[in-house]
């Protein structure tokens, strides 16, 4: 379906401009705040291993743990050794490249609020700058709560380590993980204090739905190609779904998921990432900035909802007890650290429109969930019918739409919905559905998500992460939602049985349009 070299697997980010083959990294020291957290062992050592196990990584490099955990280097070490063991998706460590590797990973015992740690984080850093020659290349990781992410960005400021180095002394680039803020004044002031340190070109604010091989391949299959481009637009396309379900519930994060809510926690980033890459317009090249600037434009162009919209073009769920895979679960309320009475949503529909020449008056339906009967992801453009239908027999019902399928996970991969004829005497019309896999086609397993953006950020490549105005602009719509939400009095929850679809009202407002959510 989509042309492409097996010798080059668009693993290896299409997005890259030029992206004729593969560039390593200058060398560089990546310092990791929150080194003893979940994400820190469960996806970034992974990461970084399974990048050296490529040789993916330049031959200097240097990994710093800083965390409140009173380890040292050799504890590290270990720890980063077990998590390799348990989460790579390569494995078990081979020695000769751990060998290498883990004697290059390194740790710093402090609290985030101490400057003195900071001091001693800069006398590392200066210390393997001269030993491995990484030249003042400095990575900052925070995989921390969000809560902290003022205090470490101040500190490294007072330190000098934020600073634009010029070419000669070396690079300063920092990742920060999601949430970024919790509703449009928050991230307001969050990009103003990360501003006060780094210059926006340091800044890579991290979305990992942004490394998943099918969403670097929408930009692929819609400007590579030449069939589908020009169906691309409402004169087309009757409509679009998005769908992120999820059959688990807050897995022990009841505390951070009953202030975040769906909304916040998928809408805000994920989805809204989505949404900007299906419909914005070719970029003038395929450079980090041109296309953020179609994304924003995208973003600028969903208009706010007002309190009456948001009743009419909304709505909000939250499960009770049911059944997931045959076995009962407990309803939102029951779980571990959840208060009793609690009214966050656990399930979001949305319906958008994009007002611009090329979508106006095309809906877009979202639809995000926890203990939804499956984990899936994917974005589906459904086609409008033929002007007149030649073959529909009088009492028979309509053919079924095409429909063009981009799924992002579980199963990485695009598929096409069409109409086709039984064979036989009689003119009876079926669909079928051709499959693209990516595994299938490419014969290579995908890399992980944060393999593919760590490395990114340690080339300077900015374009599958996301800038400051975009960050805002998907604030700025998800904030008019929250606001209307609290004009109004919420369901009553719960509303939706663990294992279902989502509550009634979901349906009902997709039906009213004389539509119907897509069976996953």
């Amino acid at each position: 379906m989509m042309a492409s070299s097996p010798s080059l697997p668009l693993a290896l980010n299409p997005l890259r401009q030029g992206a004729q083959q593969e560039r390593t990294p200058d060398p560089c020291v990546m310092i990791i705040f929150g080194a003893t957290g979940d994400l820190t062992h469960r996806k970034l050592l992974p990461a970084l291993y399974n990048l050296a196990l490529e040789r993916r990584l330049p031959q200097n490099f240097s990994v710093v743990g800083f965390a409140r955990r009173p380890y040292t280097d050799e504890t590290f070490q270990a720890e980063a050794r077990e998590s390799i063991n348990k989460f790579s998706r390569r494995r078990p460590v081979q020695e000769a490249v751990w060998e290498h590797f883990g004697k290059n990973i390194h740790y710093v015992q402090s609290n985030f609020s101490d400057e003195e740690g900071y001091k001693k984080l800069a006398e590392l850093l200066a210390k393997l700058d001269q030993e491995l020659g990484t030249k003042g290349n400095h990575l900052f990781y925070l995989s921390t709560n969000p809560s902290d992410y003022p205090t470490i960005i101040h500190n490294l400021g007072q330190v000098g380590l934020g600073r634009q180095k010029s070419s000669t002394e070396g690079w300063s680039r920092i990742i920060v993980e999601k949430p970024f803020g919790h509703d449009l004044a928050s991230a307001l002031e969050l990009n103003d204090t990360i501003a006060s340190v780094f210059r926006e070109n340091q800044v890579y604010r991290i979305d990992h739905y942004l490394g998943k091989e099918t969403v670097q391949n929408i930009l692929v299959f819609r400007f590579a190609n030449g069939i589908f481009e020009p169906l691309w637009n409402r004169q087309y396309v009757d409509h679009i779904q998005i769908v992120v379900s999820e059959e688990l519930g807050v897995e022990g994060r009841g505390p951070y998921y009953d202030e975040s809510g769906t909304i916040r926690d998928m809408v805000q980033n994920h989805m809204m990432q989505l949404v900007s890459l299906v419909c914005m317009e070719p970029p003038g090249t395929f450079d980090a900035n041109s296309i953020r600037d179609e994304k924003t434009k995208v973003l600028r162009a969903i208009q706010t909802l007002t309190p009456d919209e948001v009743v009419e073009r909304t709505v909000r769920g939250q499960y009770g007890p049911g059944m997931i895979m045959g076995q009962p679960v407990p309803g939102y309320r029951e779980e571990e650290r959840v208060p009793p009475d609690s009214i966050t949503d656990t399930y979001v529909a949305i319906k958008l429109f994009v007002d611009n020449w090329r979508w106006a008056g095309v809906p877009i339906y979202l639809r995000t969930g926890k203990r939804l009967p499956k984990r899936t992801t994917e974005i589906a453009l459904q086609f409008k019918q033929p002007p007149h239908s030649l073959f529909n027999a009088p009492g028979t019902p309509p053919l079924e739409p095409n429909v063009l399928v981009l799924q992002i996970q579980p199963n990485e991969g695009i598929s096409l919905k069409f109409g086709a004829k039984v064979p036989g005497h009689t003119m009876n019309i079926r669909p079928v559905t051709m499959d693209f896999r990516f595994g299938q086609s490419f014969g290579v397993a995908s890399a992980d998500a944060y393999e593919r953006l760590i490395l990114d950020a340690m080339l300077g490549d900015s374009t599958l992460f996301t800038r400051r105005d975009e960050v805002e602009q998907a604030w700025a719509i998800v904030t008019s939602i929250l606001d209307g939400w609290k004009l109004h009095m919420p369901p009553k929850f719960p509303n939706y049985e663990a294992g279902s679809w989502g509550p009634k009202e979901a349906d009902e407002l997709i039906e009213r349009d004389g539509r119907h959510w897509r069976r996953l």
